[in-house]
């Protein structure tokens, strides 16, 4: 076993350090980009001892035929390195010889096995690996059925496990409406049916068997009738198992609506025993387990209630316990965070604070109150308990600065302790059942993510991987988290990343990289790009109001634009923007309000709200829910507030425009049809508009990002010798001239 260091910064960042003062750096390029590994999927042992996932670089996504979007024949498993990692001293088992098409990990109990699907040959098939003895395999299920891609749930002896199937007919059936609908010849849709025809298709798709095979010699036995399930639980005595359903009834373009639910269980011994906990109901109902999964918990009407999964009756944990407003008996109004390892109590949450009831409902206690200030307030996120029940761990991530760790609250003093805060970035945190281990990917905030490993007093940290040593030879950004107010006098946060080789009182090109709101950095791959052309970059945020979000890009983004100029960073007559699908769509809609950009970029961006709303017919009512209450913040329906989608219309305000604009779509993009963001093209090319339009035949959503390797690097030619174009030329007062492309 190799000797392992502690060092108070990680050995790789020191390597970093090191590197940048003593080696001949060279440019970061897009051949770069695809090159960069992360560690993917990762999931860890219950005692700790090792972490699998899946090693990925850029290329993951080339190939994707994305016309095949919920096709049942088509499984689009992309293929990486499954490594096994031993988180004492960073030893590396690898069950293929190179990258293998491998999705559905899941540690047995016994901490020693890892089973997966491995995708050959069209078809899943079911994979275990013995660690002790380091030896792949294939189980051959009796039967022969088509496995799902779906979770792999172990039964606690670690002898069998239960995995979703696909019904005898079910191909034959799903293909019958797929095929129907896209390839006709002749495709009808008719209001009157229950479902939207993609809908449907889904449905079909969503349909399984749960199956539990025994590992010894692969006999299924059929478990779970044919259904829609999402989430399936066993108890930890291996007796019963806990299922819940979807049951679809019509497509709905309200929320919550069209869909009913349903938690039930049975005895495994007996799969004719189900027994309904909660009857099928429109209203979704969350329901929180103990370790053992004998006892659940659920939220109702802002009360908190438990049950025995044998019980006949629930106890109510709140009710007449607390009070927001004594005067007026205004009870409070709970959310579950957590049980306690030995299931006694529940860590409940209330706007006020943090609150420890007693399981048996004989007392309810607010042990921490959140500052009032919330909007100032520290991000804290739940980690675990320590096992003897005496401490709560948390991450920390403040909102002032790039301040970020984890802190320990003692449940005896009801004090926070600080145990590690610092400018690292820490990401995809994992602890072992006792909480005595964590596994975690680590940066500096610029590089890529490496894992680490330390005990719950986070004094040392081991490293166990160095994914992407020979960044160190690349000239990278740096990033730096600003503060500025927009037109309304909100303070904002943006991430800015600095060019490579920056001179200090020399200004530069921006280029503006917009979507909503961002606040921690990270390894960037965008960024370094636009960097390493000599470019500032910028990710600022916005604060977007309902009813009126179009305002918000050019409240918010021109005054971070501002202060970069302001500051001497920053030429004003240099300036460019781009976004990627809702940025996109920002970015098109920005410069129909302001001629501040010299160039600007529309990714797989929607350009009319309207004729969006029936333009992705694959993913159903989507597009009508995101304007109506989701992410496009209409806030109504079309008909409620015809000006509201008028005035958040790019296409219409065309003649507007006199920043010249490259539009980039994909031909397969399922969700920005590129026919959308066309309707600009032919709406500036008509008004005489400086307009450049790149359709990526074989690209989906992120255009010739999202195709092959050839259209992306295609794709980042393009854009910076647009952006080049822009920023060097001669500023011209006339009108550009139509584009002849």
């Amino acid at each position: 076993m190799k000797k392992l260091t502690f060092y108070p910064i990680p050995i790789f960042l020191w390597v970093f350090i090191f590197s940048n003062s003593l080696a001949q750096k060279t440019a970061f390029t897009a051949s770069d980009a695809i090159k960069v590994r992360n560690l993917n999927s990762q999931i860890l042992s219950d005692d700790g001892k090792y972490l699998t996932g899946l090693i990925l670089d850029g290329s993951a996504r080339f190939g994707t035929d994305h016309f095949r979007f919920q096709d049942p024949s088509y499984l689009n498993v992309s293929p990486s390195e499954l490594v096994i990692i031993d988180t004492e001293n960073g030893s590396e088992l690898r069950p293929y010889s190179g990258k293998a098409k491998v999705t559905s990990l899941s540690w047995a109990p016994n901490n020693i096995e890892i089973a997966f699907l491995e995708e050959k040959d069209t078809k899943l098939h079911l994979m275990v690996y013995d660690i002790a003895r380091k030896k792949l395999r294939e189980v051959s299920v009796s039967g022969n059925p088509l496995l799902a891609n779906s979770e792999i749930t172990w039964m606690p002896d670690s002898k069998s496990l239960l995995i979703h199937t696909r019904e005898a007919t079910w191909m034959a059936r799903a293909m019958a409406v797929y095929n129907e609908a896209t390839k006709g010849p002749i495709v009808v849709y008719d209001g009157s049916k229950p479902f939207l025809n993609w809908d449907e298709i889904r449905n079909t798709n969503n349909l399984t068997e749960v199956h539990q095979v025994n590992l010894a010699n692969g006999k299924a036995l059929k478990i779970l009738g044919e259904s829609n399930y999402n989430g399936i639980e066993v108890t930890s005595d291996g007796q019963k198992l806990i299922f819940n359903q979807s049951f679809p009834l019509k497509t709905a373009y309200e929320q919550n609506k069209g869909t009913e639910f349903q938690t039930s269980f049975l005895n495994i011994n007996a799969p004719d025993s189900a027994k309904v906990i909660y009857s099928r109901n429109e209203k979704r109902r969350e329901f929180s387990w103990s370790e053992s999964k004998s006892q659940y918990a659920w939220v109702d009407s802002g009360h908190v209630y438990v049950q025995k999964l044998d019980g006949d009756s629930a106890l109510n944990l709140t009710k007449g316990k607390a009070y927001s407003d004594e005067e007026k008996k205004k009870e409070v109004k709970f959310s579950i965070m957590s049980w306690s390892p030995q299931e006694g109590k529940l860590l409940l949450s209330s706007e006020k604070g943090y609150w420890l009831a007693d399981a048996a409902g004989n007392q309810l206690e607010m042990i921490y109150e959140l500052p009032e200030k919330k909007e100032k307030a520290p991000d804290l996120g739940l980690l675990n308990w320590s096992s003897d029940e005496r401490s709560l761990y948390f991450s920390y991530s403040s909102k002032e600065k790039w301040e970020r760790g984890f802190t320990r609250f003692d449940l005896e003093t009801k004090k926070m302790e600080n145990i590690l805060l610092n400018s690292n970035l820490y990401t995809d945190i994992k602890t072992s059942k006792d909480g005595s281990k964590y596994v975690l990917s680590v940066s500096d905030g610029d590089m890529p993510a490496n894992l680490m490993s330390t005990d719950a007093s986070f004094s040392a940290m081991k490293v166990l991987t160095d994914l992407n040593p020979w960044m160190s030879t690349k000239k990278l950004t740096r990033s730096e988290l600003i503060s500025y107010r927009d037109t309304d006098g909100k303070e904002l946060k943006g991430v800015l990343y600095y060019p490579v080789d920056y001179e200090p009182g020399k200004t530069y090109p921006l280029v503006c990289e917009i979507y909503e709101t961002f606040y921690s950095n990270g390894y960037n791959r965008n960024m370094n790009l636009i960097a390493n052309q000599g470019y500032f970059a910028l990710r600022p945020s916005v604060d977007l109001e309902i009813g009126y979000p179009g305002e918000a890009w050019v409240k918010g983004i021109t005054s971070a634009i501002n202060k970069l100029v302001d500051e001497g960073k920053v030429d004003n007559e240099k300036v460019g923007v781009q976004g990627v699908s809702y940025g996109g769509y920002a970015t098109s809609l920005l410069i129909t309000q302001t001629d501040r950009f010299a160039a600007a970029i529309n990714i797989s961006g929607k350009v009319n709200i309207i004729s969006f709303l029936g333009d992705s017919p694959k993913i159903g009512t989507r597009n009508y829910a995101a304007a109506e209450n989701g992410q496009d913040r209409i806030g109504g329906s079309l008909w409620d507030d015809p000006l509201k989608y008028l005035a958040t219309t790019a296409v219409l305000y065309a003649d507007r425009i006199k920043t010249p604009h490259l539009i980039l779509t994909g031909e397969g993009d399922w969700n920005v049809p590129g026919g959308n963001s066309r309707e600009l093209y032919f709406a500036m090319r008509r008004l005489g508009k400086e307009v450049v339009w790149v359709n990526y035949l074989n690209g989906g959503h992120g255009a010739g990002g999202a195709s092959n390797e050839t259209d992306f690097y295609d794709q980042w030619k393009r854009i910076f010798d647009f952006y080049d174009k822009q920023f060097t030329k001669e500023k011209d007062k006339t009108e550009p001239s139509a584009s002849t492309n």
